[in-house]
């Protein structure tokens, strides 16, 4: 497998189709209304990528296994918590069709072989608390949680 970097028409159907798929997971952790998720994606969007896939630090890759594409890889060189040499999964989406053959878990190898080559030291990252196979994955790789934060309707 290997990333490659998306000429600017992937860029822009990754980007909406990124958009869509966050303001869904938020929605779905019951954290918002889609109104207000849209919003933040919106606000995030702009303050993380105001120069689209060329912003300095952000790395937007096609994820690809035999010359195809299977998926996203979104790799920034600094965590949100601007911790010096950790930097941050953003996003990384396996094609749905594409899943179960571990083309997650090498994508996840290939982004900490990235981090390395741009000087990090640890990769943090996000994961809603309904995506279980994520979560999964990501603790099989060695990542392990550093908070939880929980939510009951009444």
């Amino acid at each position: 497998m290997t990333l490659r970097q998306p000429d600017a028409d992937e860029y822009a159907a990754w980007n909406a189709a990124a958009f869509s798929e966050y303001v869904e997971e938020i929605v779905a952790s019951g954290g918002m209304s889609r109104e207000a998720a849209e919003e933040r994606a919106r606000r995030e969007d702009a303050e993380l990528l105001p120069d689209g896939w060329a912003t300095p630090g952000q790395l937007i890759f096609r994820v690809e296994a035999d010359g195809q594409s299977v998926g996203w890889l979104w790799l920034a060189l600094q965590s949100p918590r601007a911790e010096a040499g950790v930097g941050f999964i953003y996003d990384i989406t396996i094609d749905e069709a594409l899943r179960g053959r571990a083309y997650g878990r090498r994508a996840m190898q290939l982004a900490e072989e990235e981090a390395r080559r741009h000087g990090l030291h640890a990769l943090a990252l996000n994961v809603f608390g309904q995506n279980a196979i994520a979560r999964a994955l990501y603790s099989s790789l060695g990542y392990r949680e550093t908070s939880v934060q929980m939510r009951k309707e009444l």
